[in-house]
């Protein structure tokens, strides 16, 4: 909630809704983790300030994977949330 805005409902220990900034999905706790080198799907989240961005994961126990690289159309990032999950952050501007 600290970096994207989201706002999490719990349903039991196992699940976790979140909603916020035009999204709205889930969390099910899993001894597992999505990582793409295992094959899994990567999100890929958007920030108007990817630097900011950037700074609130590492802040908030974030790992950062690949640092900001540049490709055709914008920049990303990706990094590990706490429970070993990987996402990616893109922005037009670098």
């Amino acid at each position: 909630s600290a970096v994207f805005n989201w706002s999490f409902t719990d349903y039991g220990e196992e699940y976790s809704a979140f909603s916020g900034a035009g999204l709205a999905g889930g969390f099910f706790a899993s001894t597992l983790a999505s990582v793409t080198e295992n094959g899994a799907a990567l999100l890929v989240f958007y920030s108007a300030d990817i630097h900011k961005t950037l700074a609130k994961i590492e802040f908030h126990h974030g790992v950062i994977t690949k640092p900001i690289f540049e490709f055709p159309g914008g920049c990303r990032f990706h990094f590990l949330e706490p429970s070993g999950n990987e996402f990616a952050v893109w922005s037009e501007r670098y």
